[in-house]
């Protein structure tokens, strides 16, 4: 028999398990359990293999995403951390950028660093940008530092040196000093968890590295340790931000690089979808249970970028959250899932999160002791979601606790009943993540209409067909296993590593390929030592792209390059790759201005099995409904009477008129008037405008 691969998401609210055995999948999800997220695992892992019939040595590999990382920053439950910084210069990750993001707020608060004041040493050394040593390293001084350490109960240090990207000896010798010294602190060095220019990013990702590392890494060895217990000596991957497999070992030193590890699976699914379906233009929706995810893919591939923020300050503002920079699939995250609690402000306005009822206490309707509206309550007062089937009838909600909970919540206060107040709580939600996503495309110099949307996660598939109202997109599929989508992407994730280098280069400036060819190949050769401890003989496949920008500006652009050595005619193709990107974004190009390269980049991956394409849409009729629910319509704020069909039992070619719920056991999705549903040879639901 074929051995099976078990995926296993935790998300904030549920966590997420899909086992591909041969030909047949299974799915399952499971209350996160946050306060020891691996029982929530075990539980979870024990119950899907117990229904495909399975015992742990029939398990070929687990691969696992988590947002453990992601949340211990945003809830400031990391480790102890102290920053050692070159001398004057401890106080850059306060500073930040130096400008105000929000600039009439005169109450603006800023994000405050994960490493306080007191706690950012400093050590007299200093090397300049071209890698030579202006200062030696003071040992003694160094070895001065331990005593405090030890005092403040420092269990993880972040080094972060002057221009250690160029040259990062003094960090390898500090790390060296300090393990001799404190063998049981965590040490993260700059130079190797974000080799690039700019001090302020760079210890910004060493401090968040060195912020999650006990943390994660006391969570891996749990984990590993609890499944050899029950049996399973299978291979363990985590899937990264950038969407490929890397090891535990990696994983625990560089922990930062899984922060936005589940929606890089889903991301990956789209990606899949829109490969099998020949879709050159894609809008990924991803809602579980605390976020939406949109993501834009453009011919079968995901756009990658080498920084994002996390625990922002201001929701949708740039600059108001803690800059990490590691390779990661470009998307833009919104506050809204099913638990997003529903409020109103001071100005009299429904608003919809960021802030979660997760797991624990869960929304009101779950019976779990919450007692604030959410999105789910409001789904379910709307009758969109019903009470005796949510979670194929494992969960009976509440729908009396959903009403109490959103009368408190926003209907007293705006004198609503509490399936009006719901109505409220659902229209603004949907039209957040519709402002989100046409952000997110104009940003970018890209269009939503002609777009397909791809709906998966707990929650996207019963607001994705409004949603696509909204944005006016004429398609919309929902693929099997939706409740558990990017679980089913990590399945498809090629084992990968990317690695950066920063490299000033002028294409102006007599360009000479023979050290860049030499930086390549050393580049190539860190990613293949990787690679290969989880794929030693595997067909691989590398990317390449750059950061390119008009000389004298500061800010530059990720171009993608080809994946060949340069040459003296290389300087042309360069540019070219860079105008045409420029162009889409800023919609010109700027004349007689000389273009540079700062930064250089590889993502090194197996080779993704070929994607057959969907069959033809098979031929069919209109579906037999399993029942008829009231619902109320978002149009008109009024009950009406509609189908509900069981997804099990539509088969390919099956036709549903919306209005319409077609009910799962991971998800709901809902078929508004404007859409008619086809069930398609792959049995996925495709919706389409009519």
């Amino acid at each position: 028999m074929t051995p099976a691969r078990l995926a296993v998401d935790i998300g904030g609210t549920f966590t997420d398990f899909a086992l591909e055995v041969g030909d047949k999948r299974y799915s399952r999800k499971v209350l996160t359990t946050p306060t020891a997220p691996e029982q929530g695992v075990l539980t979870g892992v024990g119950l899907i293999m117990q229904d495909a019939g399975l015992a742990p040595s029939d398990l070929g590999l687990i691969i696992h995403g988590t947002t453990l990382a992601t949340n211990a920053i945003i809830e400031r439950k990391g480790a102890k951390t102290a920053l050692l910084a070159t001398r004057g210069f401890r106080d850059a990750i306060e500073m930040a950028y130096e400008h105000r993001f929000e600039q009439y707020d005169i109450f603006m608060d800023k994000p405050p660093p994960l490493v306080p004041r007191n706690l950012r040493l400093e050590v007299p050394e200093r090397i300049d940008a071209n890698g030579g040593v202006v200062e030696p390293l003071d040992e003694a001084a160094l070895a001065g530092l331990v005593p405090i350490l030890r005092a403040e109960g420092v269990t993880s240090v972040a080094l972060g040196y002057l221009h250690s990207y160029a040259n990062p000896a003094h960090e390898i010798r500090s790390r060296d000093i300090l393990t001799t010294l404190a063998p049981d602190l965590a040490i993260t060095m700059s130079s190797e968890v974000c080799p690039e220019m700019r001090e302020y990013e760079r210890w910004s990702t060493a401090c968040a590295n060195a912020y999650v590392q006990p943390v994660m890494d006391r969570y891996l060895k749990l984990l590993e340790e609890a499944l050899r217990a029950r049996g399973f000596r299978c291979p363990i991957y985590l899937i990264t931000s950038a969407g490929g497999l890397t090891t535990v070992e990696i994983a625990r030193r560089f922990p930062i690089r899984l922060v936005e590890s589940g929606p890089a699976g889903g991301a990956i699914l789209a990606a899949h979808i829109a490969n099998e379906r020949r879709h050159d233009h894609i809008v990924s929706f991803d809602m579980g249970g605390t976020t939406a995810k949109i993501c834009l893919i453009d011919h079968g591939e995901p756009h990658f970028e080498r920084s994002f923020e996390v625990a922002r300050q201001y929701r949708f503002l740039k600059g108001s959250g803690i800059p990490i920079r590691i390779p990661v699939i470009e998307m833009v995250e919104i506050g809204a899932g099913g638990g997003s609690i529903a409020s109103v402000d001071a100005m009299q306005r429904v608003q919809v999160g960021p802030a979660s009822a997760g797991s624990e206490p869960g929304p009101a309707c779950y019976g779990r002791g919450g007692a604030n509206g959410t999105v789910t309550d409001a789904n379910l007062l709307l009758g969109r979601l019903q009470a005796d089937r949510f979670a194929g009838g494992k969960m009976q909600l509440d729908t009396n606790a959903s009403a109490a909970a959103l009368q408190a919540s926003v209907g007293r206060a705006l004198s609503l009943d509490a399936a009006t107040a719901a109505l409220g709580v659902i229209e603004v939600v949907e039209e957040n993540m519709a402002n989100a996503a046409r952000v997110h495309a104009v940003e970018r110099g890209r269009e939503l209409a002609n777009r397909v949307m791809i709906a998966f996660g707990g929650a996207a598939p019963i607001h994705a067909a409004r949603l696509a109202e909204k944005l006016d997109i004429a398609t919309v599929i929902v693929p099997a296993g939706a409740g558990v989508g990017s679980a089913f992407g990590f399945l498809l994730a090629p084992i990968a590593y990317e690695v950066v280098r920063t490299r000033h280069v002028r294409l102006d400036d007599g360009f000479d390929p023979a050290p860049l060819n030499a930086l390549r190949s050393e580049m190539r050769k860190e990613a293949e030592d990787v690679v290969r401890l989880g794929a030693p003989t595997a067909e691989l496949v590398e990317g390449w792209s750059a950061s390119m920008r008009y000389r004298g500006q500061g800010h530059e652009l990720t171009v993608t390059i080809p994946a060949s050595d340069f040459t003296a005619g290389s300087v042309a193709e360069l540019e070219r790759l860079f105008l045409a990107d420029y162009e889409q974004q800023f919609g010109r190009r700027i004349p007689d201005l000389d273009v540079e390269i700062l930064g250089w980049s590889l993502r090194l991956a197996t080779v993704s099995p070929p994607i057959l394409p969907c069959p033809p849409m098979p031929s069919g009729t209109a579906a037999e409904p399993a029942a008829h629910v009231d619902v109320v319509a978002p149009q008109t704020g009024k009950t009406e009477s509609i189908a509900l069909h069981t997804r099990r039992d539509l088969v390919p070619g099956a036709i549903v008129a919306g209005p319409a719920l077609i009910v799962e056991d991971e998800t709901t999705t809902m078929v508004t008037h404007r859409y008619t549903a086809r069930i398609d040879a792959l049995g996925s639901i495709v919706m389409t405008r009519t």
